[in-house]
């Protein structure tokens, strides 16, 4: 216990420090929303990497996928690095950096709002984003408590007010770049962490083979497994289709969400996005991987599915706490140690996000005509501080498993926002109604499948996925039905994909002509000309 509580105060004392050193890079909205986009390529990636994995993902997305589906859970890991992570960064983050830099746009509503010329859309953009944010932030905090009085053996209660009160702590103090150093610091926790853990886990069931023995022998539970022998230790484990739609959610969720897409907005230059690619990628790799792997191991420990139940109702919350409780007390430390990276990092970049898109994109020049930095400043702290209490009020009184709420949340944002980002980076033909339709479609979804009464979709989580495809499907399609934006708007947001001619300076680096072979100089000398006489067209 000493151990544990001593590790506890060197981990708080290092994240207000951080805080307390960040207060410089925090003296204007820019700094303290985005890190001055000076942030560089380790930082941005470990940042990315640890908002997405948090104790949500650790305890409940890992413990209920993992008793679900098996060893197969383990799908989902890949999917969130491989589609999640690397294939986000590469769609998305070098035409993310240069767009957001040349409108100016400071947070996921703003662009939306710069992009389509629509205040309005920017408006809905904000409301959307601070709503459904709410659940998500609860969710964490629900899975970090969970552990915390399994650890400590402390009311849930206390657990999340003190999360809540040094999450404000430091962000309040230090902004972006407070959350990035602090996310990098977590990260590397995070990696030692889940690798102690699995091997820990493990090695108390027998070993590796050992453990797949005995995981290969549950058939009980012929309501999942419908008879199949070794269900949980198969390739697709006893349910594909609706394994399917939780990597789906998981991996290509993160591509719509305001507080993941927003680190590629800080990240100091392209290049350091190239590198920033393959750090996150392989962060992505050992943590998503390995939590999902721990968790398919959970019927080790509750043979029974009648022993998770609760009022009727499985606790699939319980799986993770259970499998951690049988660790020696120093490694119970280590993993608070990790889920509290992975949850606090997570925290910070949610309540940032939530208070500045409030702020910038539904307070200023809205409510507040002229607002100067100082005040969009003080206005941030305040509503951060008001959606971390409406969080932990949630939080309180979960209306349902970890899971679920992540869920509704992640169905609603990424439906709503992954389509018209994502091709908005894109194609020049996405029209200003296309986008209403998928605000539309998407919360609709997420809000009617909320309702036992009109409740269409069993699963929140599928519900979620079908969410961001069905927004997919409605960009494009409205576009072609409805009246596009005039060109010269388009014009003004494309242009800034045209200002670097990266062709004409690949061919034209020094030394191009020494080689010997005339054959190069000449397509050189040519783009360059072509250049400069379109420099003096402009």
């Amino acid at each position: 216990m000493l151990t544990k509580i001593l590790l506890l105060i060197l981990f708080f004392g290092i994240m207000v420090a951080v805080g307390l050193y960040s207060r410089r890079h925090s003296t204007n909205v820019n700094d303290f929303v985005l890190g001055g986009r000076k942030v560089g390529p380790w930082l941005t990636a470990f940042a990315f990497g640890t908002s997405y994995f948090s104790a949500v993902v650790f305890v409940g997305y890992a413990g209920q996928f993992g008793y679900k589906y098996g060893i197969a859970a383990t799908w989902i890991g890949i999917g969130n690095a491989f589609i999640g992570s690397l294939l986000a960064w590469v769609v998305l983050g070098r035409r993310t950096r240069i767009m957001t830099k040349f409108l100016d746009a400071k947070t996921m509503p703003d662009f939306f709002g710069k992009r389509y010329h629509s205040k309005a859309l920017r408006i809905a953009a904000a409301f959307i984003s601070f709503v459904f944010l709410i659940p998500y932030t609860s969710s964490v905090f629900n899975g970090l408590s969970r552990l915390f009085g399994m650890a400590f053996d402390i009311d849930y209660k206390y657990c999340v007010i003190a999360m809540a009160l040094l999450t404000c702590i430091y962000v309040i103090l230090g902004g972006y770049m407070a959350t990035a150093i602090n996310d990098f610091i977590q990260g590397m926790i995070m990696i030692v962490g889940i690798v102690a853990v699995v091997f820990s886990v493990l090695n108390g069931k027998g070993g590796f083979i050992a453990a797949i023995g005995k995981l290969a022998e549950f058939s009980s539970d012929i309501e999942v497994t419908k008879g199949q022998p070794g269900a949980f230790t198969s390739f697709f484990g006893p349910d594909p289709l609706n394994l399917l739609g939780v990597v789906i959610l998981t991996s290509l969720g993160t591509w719509g969400l305001p507080q993941m897409v927003q680190k590629f907005y800080a990240i100091r230059d392209e290049d350091a996005v190239k590198t920033g690619t393959v750090i996150s990628t392989v962060f992505a790799v050992v943590i998503s991987c390995g939590c999902y792997f721990l968790g398919g191991f959970g019927r080790l420990f509750f043979p029974d599915p009648q022993t998770l139940v609760e009022n009727g109702k499985p606790m699939y919350d319980k799986v993770i706490p259970e499998m951690l409780a049988t660790l020696p007390e120093f490694l119970i430390g280590v993993v608070i140690m990790l889920v509290l990276s992975a949850s606090m990092s997570t925290l910070a970049s949610l309540v940032l996000t939530s208070s500045s898109t409030i702020t910038i994109d539904l307070i200023k020049d809205n409510i507040v005509k002229k607002m100067d930095e100082k005040k969009q400043l003080v206005t941030m702290r305040v509503f951060l501080v008001i959606f971390i209490v409406l969080s932990v009020v949630m939080a309180l009184k979960p209306p349902a498993l970890i899971a679920q709420l992540m869920g509704i949340s992640w169905g609603a944002l990424a439906g709503a926002f992954l389509a018209p980002f994502l091709y908005g980076l894109y194609w020049k033909g996405v029209t200003r109604s296309s986008v209403w339709c998928c605000f539309v479609v998407a919360v609709g979804i997420t809000v009617v499948n909320l309702f036992p009464a009109t409740q269409f979709i069993k699963s929140p989580i599928n519900a979620g996925a079908i969410a961001m495809i069905a927004g997919m499907v409605v960009v494009p399609l409205v576009s072609l039905l409805t009246p596009k934006m005039e060109s010269g708007e388009i014009k003004f947001v494309f242009d800034c994909y045209e200002e670097k001619h990266m062709v004409e300076q690949r061919y034209a680096l020094p030394g191009a002509e020494e080689g010997g072979k005339e054959g190069k100089a000449a397509p050189a000398k040519k783009e360059q000309s072509r250049s400069s006489s379109k420099k003096k067209r402009k």
